[in-house]
């Protein structure tokens, strides 16, 4: 086989269409939690932290150079903890969420398989030895 045409197998398999989709959606629930992070959760906790932004918290290892006209010789070198922490309740937001959806989906599977299946018709042969025995007890 070339490798054109494993590579259009490969691509075209329901499992790597599916991985995309969910890789694109993905995206996307990302980008909601974040906003829903830094725009809804974030300001009244940081209102609760004396009003500062949380994720400009940080720890400024050496401050910047700024020469005599007013110019930045040398940028500041800070450690961003407020932004790791920013990033972190992101993804336990989402892990939640995801967590969430997982369950729910766990829960219809779990109805499904508890139905009982109705039982298999009877065959040709039983509905016809069904009928002789019943022949048989009336004589």
């Amino acid at each position: 086989m070339s490798f054109m045409k494993e590579f259009k197998t490969f691509a075209m398999k329901g499992n790597v269409v599916d991985m995309a989709v969910g890789i694109i959606i993905g995206g996307a629930f990302g980008k909601i939690v974040a906003s829903f992070v830094n725009d809804v959760l974030m300001p009244p906790i940081g209102l609760l932290l004396g009003g500062s932004n949380f994720g400009a918290f940080k720890l400024v290892l050496k401050d910047e150079v700024v020469d005599a006209a007013g110019e930045v010789v040398q940028k500041a070198v800070s450690i961003n903890y407020g932004t790791f922490l920013q990033t972190t309740v992101d993804f336990i937001i989402i892990a939640f969420a995801i967590f969430m959806m997982i369950k729910a989906m766990n829960q219809l599977k779990k109805k499904e398989e508890a139905k009982p299946a109705p039982p298999p018709a009877p065959s040709k042969e039983e509905v016809l030895l069904t009928e002789i025995r019943d022949l048989l007890k009336q004589k």
